[in-house]
């Protein structure tokens, strides 16, 4: 994979600026790294990479935070729409750590607030003040959830419409319940854009068979790992994510298995 993003012309921070995207139409897709490779290499000519004081390939970290019942999970499991997530994300490379509220409403468009913190501790007053004004629930009950690393790829089309991360060796572990999953070999892929302008990616996928498939690190991540929550409507998204963690494709005869237990 490194010999693959070593050929994409790369695209500073600073020329980044204009594509921040922040009121955006996400589009997730999984697969598995054979397709991946595939998809780097078809990609080479139509987009740029990210490219951070030499490094390709970004180490990440998350904790998302939760209130006691996991209001946020549940909303999302039972599938609503309008739907928030609370995370600080560090930026493992550069040391940069951000608190974020994601809003997604109901015609599909998500929302991302930020502010750059040295730490985290919901009783900063700033820390505070900023999630008074853009989260739905009291900044008092929020407690942690779940945490994730991985390592991410950004690639930017040349017309300069669309920024697409590549999301691989994704690691969780539960806050609560102290239970680790590990999905190294799952790739997820998201495309965001500002409206529907024309995607040069999006062909690219059709032709390699990886379709649009919802994956939130969060829910998929508490599912995985705290087996008293509710994953009802997540199961076939979680057995798919299962399998192409081990390899697998959708589209092979799919072997039954229950969720549960699978870590």
């Amino acid at each position: 994979m490194q010999e693959l993003l070593a050929t994409f012309e790369p695209i500073t921070l600073q020329e980044m600026s204009g594509i921040r995207l922040m009121n955006r139409i996400d589009t997730k897709f999984i697969t598995s790294m054979p397709r991946l490779l595939k998809l780097l290499d078809m990609a080479r000519q139509e987009y740029r990479i990210q490219e951070v004081d030499g490094q390709r390939n970004m180490h990440y970290h998350t904790v998302y935070f939760d209130t006691p019942h996991f209001d946020m999970y549940q909303i999302h499991q039972a599938g609503h729409a309008n739907r928030q997530k609370v995370r600080f994300r560090t930026y493992v490379d550069s040391q940069l750590q951000f608190l974020e509220v994601k809003t997604k409403n109901n015609h599909g468009r998500t929302k991302k607030k930020r502010i750059e913190v040295d730490a985290i501790n919901l009783h900063d007053d700033i820390q505070q003040h900023f999630l008074q004004q853009h989260l739905h629930y009291p900044a008092d009950c929020l407690l942690p959830a779940v945490e994730n690393r991985f390592k991410r790829v950004t690639l930017v089309n040349k017309s300069m419409t669309e920024r697409l991360t590549i999301d691989t060796a994704l690691q969780f572990h539960n806050l609560v319940s102290e239970k680790n999953c590990d999905m190294e070999q799952l790739v997820i892929i998201e495309l965001k854009r500002d409206g529907l302008c024309y995607s040069p990616v999006l062909e690219m996928l059709r032709q390699l068979r990886i379709f649009p498939h919802g994956f939130s690190k969060y829910c998929m991540g508490s599912a995985l790992t705290n087996p008293h929550l509710r994953v009802n409507r997540f199961k076939p998204k979680l057995n798919d994510a299962i399998k192409m963690a081990r390899g697998e494709e959708r589209g092979e005869r799919r072997e039954e298995r229950e969720v549960k237990g699978e870590e």
